[in-house]
């Protein structure tokens, strides 16, 4: 890869390219952000509006907006079979609501998928619909009966438009080391999962760092969350090319590590868009966060590490075949994410992406690239496996081990 310097010309030739890519983008997408868009009501909104006007034993419930802290106390307050009740009654509200206790959010959001898989079912023999219609519906409800199988843990779920779900594997209760998937575009509950190439899909990317997070540090409590709480872009149209839907995201982002149980370390896992989404996210993520992982990443809308804000370790890679190398790195006018974090003057620690495939194999089971993240997820840090043009990413690396 070639780097220029900087002068007026090139910064122009730059912004023009950015421009053509992003206009190709829409030509060959037809604005898929807006023609995909699902117009129809919004059933956590119904359910908050209940909330707000609900109550237990002649009390308030707190406002959804309330500090973890805040929500924390409040569930602290009651009984077990208070607690229960608000579950079962305001499930699409206690499974979503931070700082609830976990263990409570995981039997709300089976009460929320079992309500959103009886309302799909529906919607499968609903006349009015075209077939269209009817068929997403079938798929909508495979999907929720797959995430109520046994032994699931869905810390967040929400059935509007075209969805956010958030999964837990292992036990996040006492974690030691707690691992945060954050995909990109395309992420809603019908992308949730795959069964054929289940690695790109968050949930099997989730699964697969957990696994190799277990085998290189059998003795660690580790927990993995497969992250896909945000409204992610669709398509490469416009929304992929800016940073509003990372904005919202990396709010999401924030509440989500902010109100994890305990006193884990965490560490970010960001593909793609998703690393847009924790560029963003940096400068307000806990100091909690001790490492930040981004792989494929079309620019953290920053010019270099040391703009992100964080005192977490920064670690970027890339494989070679990944067409986002070709995606032009730079910010105008809104259009754009910043520089290329594997750019030798970003800053970032550079892995090792070998037996990556692609712009979406860096979670395949045996590659360099999930085994890269497993060590730094268990804080592992001077065996990580770094890139021929930074061979020493790993040294003077010191974390929770003391390594």
């Amino acid at each position: 890869m070639t780097y220029f310097g900087s002068s007026p010309t090139l910064t122009a030739w730059r912004a023009l390219l950015a421009l053509a890519v992003v206009f190709v983008m829409l030509a060959t997408t037809g604005w898929t952000a807006v023609r995909h868009q699902r117009i129809e009501p919004e059933p956590r909104l119904a359910a908050l509006a209940e909330w707000e006007r609900g109550s237990i034993d002649g009390h308030d419930l707190p406002d959804p907006l309330s500090t973890p802290e805040a929500v924390d106390r409040f569930f602290d307050s009651l009984g077990v079979q208070q607690r229960t009740w608000l579950a079962d009654r305001h499930p699409l509200v206690v499974g979503n609501l931070d700082g609830a206790p976990v263990t409570l959010r995981y039997h709300a959001n089976r009460r929320a998928l079992v309500m959103a898989r009886k309302t799909e079912k529906q919607r499968t023999r609903d006349s009015r619909l075209s077939p269209a219609g009817r068929h997403e519906a079938g798929r909508r409800q495979h999907r929720f009966e797959s995430l109520l199988r046994h032994g699931r843990q869905i810390l967040s779920f929400d059935p509007t438009g075209a969805g956010r779900a958030a999964e837990v594997f292992g036990d996040l209760e006492r974690a030691e080391r707690v691992s945060v998937v954050v995909p990109g575009v395309d992420t809603n509950l019908l992308t949730f999962e795959k069964t054929r190439r289940r690695y790109t899909a968050p949930v099997g990317m989730a699964q697969s760092l957990y696994i190799a997070e277990r085998t290189s540090s059998p003795g660690t409590r580790t927990a993995v969350i497969a992250w896909a709480d945000y409204t992610a872009p669709v398509g490469l149209g416009m929304d992929a090319a800016i940073g509003r839907l990372a904005r919202d995201g990396a709010e999401r982002l924030e509440a989500t590590v902010t109100a994890l149980p305990g006193q884990p370390n965490v560490a970010l896992f960001c593909h793609s868009y998703g690393s847009v989404v924790c560029g963003v996210a940096a400068r307000r993520m806990p100091a909690r966060v001790t490492d930040i992982a981004v792989a494929g990443s079309p620019g953290m809308r920053v010019e270099n590490a040391e703009e992100l804000g964080t005192r977490a370790r920064v670690w970027a890679m890339r494989d070679a075949d990944d067409w986002i190398a070709d995606v032009p790195y730079l910010a105008v006018g809104g259009l754009g994410h910043g520089a290329d974090p594997v750019a030798p003057g970003f800053g970032a620690r550079i892995l090792s992406a070998d037996g990556a495939v692609g712009h979406a194999g860096y979670f395949e089971p045996g590659t360099r690239s999930l085994d890269n993240f497993a060590r730094i997820g268990v804080g592992s840090y001077r065996t990580v496996s770094c890139a021929s043009a930074n061979p020493a990413c790993g040294s003077g690396v010191y974390g929770a081990e003391g390594i």
